[in-house]
């Protein structure tokens, strides 16, 4: 049985262990073809294209650090796997499966229904179907992993930035740190937009065909989960390349603009704000006028923020003129509960 409800090395049933998988995780999605068995063995079986490399990714989600525990469990199931599906989409891939290790204080009905809820819709969306997992009895956490296929050599990773690309981003920057702190500090909710942007921290979109665009086209490319700086560093470190970032050209949503008042913050709101999910990627020169072209069917803008340099050089201009701004990266919140 792939779902178990376990404490101290005992199974216990509150709510029925067969009950819990049938009611919330059996039946809900039509099976996909290249799934031979999911739920109900000791192992899922799985058979992968020819020609393809499987990708994989997996991350957690834990109450008090990611997100609060009397948060709207349908947020909470839509953060979690997309999120997961946002690494997919940087290197290219198109999702597949995802396992589930959902860890519970108690089976709470009024809880796991939308979260359930949600989790298959977006499942469905992108056409993963979950193949297994495992439940326990412990505190509030989510774990998936998620698997999807890239072409054969053709995954875009972080390590082929070269000096005199153009640095890109997808989407609008910002929002997901605006409504965090919405999250943290609910006097803000009196602020322009404050509800809006609460919602786009937990409901972000993963950029999976503008990933799929990409693969003739980026040399490079990351999700932004931890700031645009941070993550964009990530690049620079593995391609040994620099980069100047231009910060009028960061895209910023009129939202997060009229909550945080100042352009100046809204920008950097942008260069640090984490759980974006939007894509930062490098482009050849050659490629360049194929961008705007590619992704015009992604449904998501793209913006030209920068340039790759040669290694040692990180810089932040605008109109010309070098910024002395001290940033730091997202940091995943914790919260004191």
């Amino acid at each position: 049985m792939m779902y178990r409800i376990k404490t101290q090395g005992r199974e216990f049933f509150m709510f029925g262990e067969f009950n819990l998988i049938d009611t919330y995780f059996s039946n809900r999605q039509s099976q996909r073809k290249d799934v031979s068995l999911a739920l109900g063995d000791d192992c899922a079986l799985v058979k992968a294209p020819e020609n393809v490399r499987i990708a994989i990714s997996t991350d957690t989600l834990v109450a008090g650090t990611h997100f609060l525990t009397d948060a709207n469990p349908a947020w909470v199931a839509h953060k979690a796997l997309s999120s997961n599906i946002s690494d997919l989409a940087a290197m290219g891939a198109t999702p597949a499966w995802v396992s589930l290790a959902l860890t519970l204080p108690s089976v709470d009905e009024a809880w796991l229904k939308p979260f359930c809820d949600a989790f298959f819709e977006l499942a469905n969306y992108y056409n993963i179907q979950l193949i297994g997992g495992d439940t326990t009895k412990g505190p509030l956490s989510i774990t998936l992993t998620v698997q999807g296929f890239v072409p054969q050599e053709l995954a875009l990773l972080r390590s082929g930035a070269k000096v005199g690309d153009w640095v890109y981003v997808t989407g609008e920057l910002g929002d997901s740190q605006a409504g965090l702190d919405v999250v943290l500090d609910p006097s803000l909710r009196h602020k322009p937009f404050a509800q809006e942007l609460e919602k786009r921290h937990y409901l972000s979109t993963p950029r999976i065909l503008a990933g799929q665009a990409l693969l003739h086209l980026a040399s490079s490319a990351i999700d932004i989960s931890d700031g645009l700086v941070s993550d964009l560093k990530h690049i620079l470190h593995r391609s040994n390349v620099g980069a100047s970032l231009d910060v009028g050209a960061l895209p910023i949503s009129q939202e997060l603009l009229q909550f945080v008042g100042e352009r100046q913050i809204a920008q950097q709101y942008a260069l640090t704000s984490g759980e974006e999910y939007e894509l930062c990627f490098t482009v050849p020169e050659h490629n360049r006028g194929s961008i705007e072209s590619a992704l015009a069917h992604c449904g998501c803008k793209v913006s030209c923020i920068g340039q790759i340099r040669p290694q040692g050089i990180f810089e932040l201009q605008h109109q010309g003129k070098k910024l002395n701004w001290q940033l730091s990266g997202y940091d995943h919140f914790k919260v004191n509960e």
